[in-house]
């Protein structure tokens, strides 16, 4: 039966990923076969002894950039047909939990990590859209791609052990998730709400409703 994703990962230093990618949930569903990981490293595909991957920018400045011809081979080798195909890249739109839904449903991806100053312009014709992680710089894509397959995977029926728990979960709604409590009951003081504690399930959801709104409120006011 084949993964209901697979993720292919362009990548100048795919051991990266070794460790993040290999535990928990992410590797749950690997073994599970829900998910399937491939890494393609552009350097594969230069052309020198040097295994060069980048260049100088025409027209002068900072950095290098990478080249467009062994960045375009490496998703060659691991796109297929229907993939989508993402650069991460600061200049894309925000990631979300919206964009991570949309994603999940998807059954190929393609993230392409970007490097050094930037990448060759002309290898964006091959690239369906670039998402960023924020408005703010990383050293690479690697980091970023690693959080695009960790939120959309945990999406991806089967993969959670409780059916339905990614639906309760903070920004598949208007709010925030409500805040929660465990054992023991009081802990250095501070003592779980009483109404958690009653049974009264219909007490429970109009408070777990005011708790979101509120811890909305105070932590994400943006969203209300």
């Amino acid at each position: 039966m084949p993964p209901a994703l697979r993720v292919g990962v362009v990548t100048l230093f795919p051991r990266m990923f070794e460790g993040p990618l290999t535990e928990s949930i992410v590797q749950r569903a690997r073994d599970k076969g829900i998910l399937e990981l491939a890494f393609c490293d552009p350097r594969d595909f230069s052309e020198d002894r040097h295994r060069t991957v980048d260049d100088r920018p025409y027209g002068g400045g900072p950095g290098m950039v990478l080249m467009a011809e062994p960045l375009y081979r490496a998703v060659k080798k691991v796109r297929r047909r229907g993939s989508t195909v993402v650069m991460m890249s600061p200049q894309g739109r925000p990631f979300d939990q919206a964009a991570a839904r949309r994603l999940s449903a998807a059954k190929d991806l393609v993230l392409v990590c970007g490097h050094y100053e930037g990448v060759d312009e002309r290898v964006m014709d091959f690239v369906d859209e670039e998402l960023s992680l924020g408005d703010f710089v990383m050293t690479g894509g690697e980091i970023a791609a690693m959080s695009v397959i960790d939120a959309v995977t945990r999406l991806l029926p089967g993969v959670l052990v409780k059916e339905g728990a990614a639906e309760a979960e903070s920004f598949t709604g208007p709010s925030l998730d409500h805040p929660h409590y465990t054992r023991p009951r009081v802990w250095r003081g501070r003592a779980v709400p009483e109404v958690l504690c009653g049974g009264d399930h219909a007490a429970i959801a109009a408070w777990r409703r005011k708790a979101a709104k509120a811890a909305t409120r105070k932590k994400r006011p943006d969203l209300l």
